[in-house]
C-alpha cells in the first residue's frame, strides 16, 4: 500500500486496529498470556526477542489479513523489526494493514486529575525515522482520572500540541486522551473532554 491507498483504508475502512506495542513493564503479562513463561527468556533482549516473535505470529496468522484488521500499532523495536524476512511495517502493508507506531514515553504524575505525557524528547528522531519506514501515523495516550476541568484542558492542549509537531512531519496522528473507565464522575468528565477537544479542532488551520 502507498500513502494514499493507507488513508483511504483508515479513512473507509471498516476493522479494528491492533495494539502491538506493549514495552517494557505490560511485556512480561502479554508474554505470558501467550504461553510463554518468564523462565523462558532472560533481561531486556531476551524479552523483547520474544514479545518479537510473539508479534510475528500474530501478524502472520491468516486470521490478520482476513480484512478485519485495518491497521496496528508498533513498539518502535517492532518497527525497526522484521516478519518473514521483510520489515515490520512493509509485511503489515502486504496483508493490507495501516502501519501506526507508539511515540509517547509514558506518563508523567497524575496532576490535576490527569496523567499527562513524559516530555517526548526522542519525537523528532523517532518521527524522522517512522517517515523513512514508511508508517501512515502515530499513537500517543494521556490519561484522565477524574472530571477535573484544568487536567482535562491540560491533557487535551498538550494531545493536541505533539499531534501537530506530528502532522508538520508528514504523519498522521492518533489523539488519544483516555478517559479512565473505572472513574467515577466519567460521564461528566467526558463532557468536558469533549468540549475541549472540539475546541482543539476547531483551531486548527484549514486543511489540517
Amino acid at each position: 500500500m502507498n500513502h494514499e491507498q493507507m488513508i483511504a483504508k483508515i479513512s473507509d475502512g471498516q476493522g479494528f486496529i491492533a495494539a502491538l506495542d506493549q514495552s517494557g513493564g505490560s511485556t512480561p503479562k502479554a508474554l505470558r498470556g501467550y504461553g510463554v513463561e518468564d523462565s523462558e527468556w532472560s533481561g531486556d533482549d531476551e524479552m523483547f526477542a520474544a514479545i518479537h516473535a510473539m508479534r510475528s505470529r500474530v501478524i502472520t496468522s491468516p486470521c490478520f489479513s482476513t480484512g478485519k484488521v485495518i491497521g496496528a500499532i508498533l513498539f518502535e523495536k517492532t518497527m525497526d523489526g522484521e516478519v518473514d524476512g521483510q520489515p515490520t511495517p512493509d509485511a503489515l502493508k502486504a496483508r493490507g494493514v495501516v502501519p501506526f507506531i507508539k511515540v509517547d514515553q509514558g506518563l508523567a504524575d497524575e496532576v490535576d486529575g490527569a496523567q499527562m505525557m513524559k516530555p517526548l524528547d526522542k519525537l523528532p528522531a523517532l518521527l524522522e525515522k517512522s517517515v523513512a519506514k514508511g508508517m501512515l501515523g502515530t499513537k500517543m495516550r494521556s490519561v484522565i482520572k477524574s472530571a477535573n476541568p484544568a487536567g482535562i484542558a491540560a491533557v487535551v492542549a498538550q494531545q493536541f500540541e505533539v499531534g501537530n509537531q506530528i502532522a508538520d512531519a508528514g504523519l498522521v496522528p492518533m489523539l488519544e486522551p483516555e478517559y479512565d473507565i473505572h472513574a467515577a464522575d466519567r460521564a461528566e468528565g467526558e463532557e468536558i473532554l469533549l468540549a475541549e477537544i472540539m475546541k482543539g479542532l476547531d483551531a486548527l488551520p484549514e486543511g489540517r
